[in-house]
């Protein structure tokens, strides 16, 4: 019986760790699942499962986590988001991994082949709070992420990778079954439920897709590429280090690089626009970002100009993963997805850009907006 991917990850941390301290490694304990993003693990040297997806797994053992990033990684550009996440400039911005070696080395490889990280372990937003999300301090990180001069940063920065994970989102959507009712159907962008009555599904999306402009695609350089980003920003990719009462920390770099760092406030500009997330929320988020010199939007006045086509296409790519889930968890669309679906449906009949002033929260009233 072979090694599991998570057994893997709990000898790879251990053994980082010895390796650092001049110590002889030992043999972990099989690792345990637990709640994803848990904050506080078990007795140290205890291996604890705190995220498995396709696109990594997360191990924590005592103090620190190890990470298997997703198969297929280049590791050429995931050893430059890693120096440039543990950078001074970036400082109090990103949470810095640390050395898997006495040499210093930031990236090692599994058994499998797959490329692996280690990191200090913090303590994530608690989905049941929130009312306490950190969203000021969330825009605060990224407008000083933003503002740092790509220039000032060791060695080539890659492209930021956020219209290339929309791809591979429609990608995962054009290859799953699905119909309403969960049976098998292979789904095309030829299928058409325009006029049948339907409520949105596939089709209407992949429209959604084929409305935007190519470089939300992933098939074009963006027009505004000049800013270091995150590339896939959302609540769960911040932690307080040291948990608990540090200050809050950006974290996931795989998606890293230069690019429009609007696409880092797209995903919550959809949430809004959709309704999923409170106007005074969202002003909040964006006053704060404005007032820590955020270069993404205008410093004052109307922002959508710039989030138009970026919260379009985040607004795409989570309906798509949604259809895409939805039949392998053999579960009905909830409420939220059901209001991307809706809003996929208003954009396939509009052109991106085609805004006037800020949208009314829960509904396209402007047409244009997701």
């Amino acid at each position: 019986m072979g090694t599991s991917l998570a057994e893997q990850l709990a000898a790879f941390g251990r053994g980082a760790e010895a390796a650092r301290r001049g110590l002889a490694s030992c043999p972990l304990p099989a690792a345990r699942s637990g709640p994803a993003g848990e904050a506080t693990g078990g007795p140290a040297g205890e291996a604890t499962v705190v995220a498995d997806r396709p696109d990594g797994t997360v191990v924590r053992i005592g103090p620190v986590v190890s990470k298997a990033h997703a198969p297929g990684s280049d590791p050429a550009a995931l050893a430059a988001r890693l120096r440039i996440a543990a950078h001074p400039r970036l400082g109090g911005v990103l949470l810095p991994p640390l050395p898997v070696s006495r040499d210093g080395d930031l990236l090692g490889v599994l058994h499998d082949g797959r490329p692996a990280t280690l990191w200090p372990a913090g303590e994530p937003v608690s989905p049941d709070e929130p009312d306490a999300a950190p969203w000021e301090e969330a825009a605060v990180l990224l407008a000083r992420l933003h503002s740092v001069p790509p220039a000032e940063l060791a060695g080539p920065v890659p492209p930021m990778r956020g219209p290339a994970k929309a791809a591979r989102a429609i990608a995962r959507l054009r290859a799953a079954a699905w119909t309403s009712e969960g049976a098998t159907e292979r789904v095309t962008a030829t299928a058409t439920e325009r006029g049948s009555g339907a409520e949105p599904g596939p089709a209407t999306v992949l429209r959604a897709w084929d409305a935007l402009p190519p470089w939300a695609r992933g098939e074009a350089p963006p027009p505004r590429a000049r800013a270091l980003c995150h590339g896939d920003w959302h609540l769960g990719q911040l932690v307080r280090h040291p948990a608990f009462h540090g200050p809050w920390l950006l974290i996931d770099v795989d998606d890293l690089g230069i690019g429009d760092p609007a696409w880092d406030l797209a995903r919550p500009a959809a949430w809004f626009a959709v309704g999923l997330l409170a106007p005074g929320v969202w002003q909040r988020f964006l006053d704060a970002y404005r007032s820590s010199g955020g270069p993404a939007v205008r410093p004052e006045g109307d922002p959508w100009p710039e989030l138009d086509v970026p919260a379009r296409a985040l607004t795409v790519q989570s309906a798509a993963l949604a259809l895409a889930k939805a039949p392998a968890g053999r579960r009905p669309l909830d409420e939220a997805e059901r209001a991307l679906l809706d809003a996929c449906a208003r954009m396939a009949g509009s052109e991106p850009g085609t805004h006037t002033a800020d949208p009314e929260p829960g509904g396209m009233s402007r047409a244009a907006r997701p």
